[in-house]
């Protein structure tokens, strides 16, 4: 039975912006963009989107990718991630409507379950132990953390180096050889402090470590990718194949972390992933701001081929989670593959008003000593 799209709603709350699309049938889609630095950019550009999808066939799904991605002139990560909520929820109600699953959808199951790395953290090294230590005991086989220390900016090369060293020595220590072991470095150093960083905690076989540097320049990412012997891992900013094509072409295999909520949505980070898969390439799907978001990349991880590891944060289990009825459920360091139609999530939009959480304040951007802008978020 044919449908059309009744409605087109996004939501504020605090840092999370999430869209409803509902049908003429009464089935409910939900999305929700990961271009948290700039939610209500996102909220305005999905309330222009819905003039034109509102009557719309919600089966179109990459007719009204294309169409919404290109309508105007202009492009960029609010445009990407508006066009994120809207997709991932299309693909919700397609699930819905065929009574499957949306893996099912994109091509079915590569695997039955995903494996989880945890957003460990630690500010110290004694804290990277704990926390690694803690990980492992509930069957994580694989942790992330920033080991970068508090007050970096400031720091000789040498200070900042043997501190690194001392918080990747700490959580190898404390998991052994049985846990990978993530460093995410959020694009706070030079190239000429990030090449002897990589070089320095090499000894402690990372599985990879994430955004050295800034990502303002593609060539950039790939000229570090040369230069360490550690894998590398670039991407959780990007919204484009042809930005993750130029990425793997400049620099070759690497490991890529495409967001769901930012890179396009299911239909387009399927595409990265196979983008990905032509240079050997797998991919860590990035994630941590919500369970819908955790289900929505679940299922692409669970129909790629060249998929390892998904973030996921202990967030997911705080009281966000009653926001999301359905919130997929974590099993030691895995969650099974989903078997309800759809993504199986839901939002409750008056809770998560309640706990929806701020993501960052424009006033604390940390500074240098001299008072100059650091290379960080």
């Amino acid at each position: 039975m044919q449908t059309k799209i009744a409605d087109v709603e996004s939501f504020l709350a605090e840092g999370t912006q999430v869209v409803r699309i509902t049908t003429e049938d009464g089935t409910v889609g939900w999305g929700q963009s990961a271009c948290w630095g700039y939610p209500n950019a996102v909220h305005e550009v999905v309330k222009t989107f819905r003039g034109y999808l509102v009557g719309q066939d919600p089966n179109r799904i990459e007719h009204h990718w294309q169409y919404l991605y290109r309508v105007a002139p202009f492009r960029g990560s609010v445009v990407s991630g508006a066009v994120s909520a809207v997709d991932i929820a299309l693909w919700d109600i397609k699930g819905q409507r065929f009574q499957v699953p949306v893996w099912e959808l994109l091509g079915g199951k590569c695997r039955e379950k995903v494996r989880l790395h945890l957003l460990a953290g630690g500010r110290t090294p004694d804290d990277v132990a704990k926390n690694a230590h803690a990980a492992a005991e509930e069957g994580f086989t694989a942790i992330k953390f920033d080991p970068i220390p508090g007050g970096f900016g400031d720091m000789t090369l040498d200070g900042l180096v043997r501190g690194v060293v001392d918080r990747v020595a700490a959580a190898r220590e404390a998991v052994g050889a049985e846990v990978d072991i993530i460093l995410e470095l959020h694009r706070k150093l030079t190239p000429l402090q990030a090449v002897p960083v990589c070089d320095a905690v090499a000894r402690f076989n990372p599985m990879l470590i994430e955004d050295p540097v800034q990502i303002d320049s593609i060539q950039s990412q790939g000229e570090i990718a040369r230069r360490i012997s550690s894998p590398l891992a670039n991407g959780e900013r990007m919204h484009s194949i042809w930005e993750f094509r130029e990425l793997l072409a400049g620099s070759g295999p690497q490991y890529v972390r495409p967001d769901v909520g930012l890179a396009g949505g299911l239909t387009h980070v399927k595409k990265i992933a196979a983008v990905a898969e032509s240079f050997h390439c797998a991919v860590v799907t990035h994630n941590f701001l919500t369970p819908l978001l955790t289900a929505a990349s679940i299922h692409l991880d669970v129909s790629i081929p060249n998929f390892v590891t998904q973030e996921y944060s202990r967030g997911d289990e705080g009281p966000l989670r009653a926001a999301f009825p359905g919130a997929l459920k974590r099993e030691g360091g895995y969650i099974a593959a989903p078997d309800a139609p759809g993504l199986g999530v839901t939002v409750d939009v008056e809770k998560l008003k309640e706990v929806g959480r701020k993501m960052w304040d424009p006033n604390a951007n940390p500074l240098r000593q001299d008072g100059s802008v650091l290379y960080a978020v």
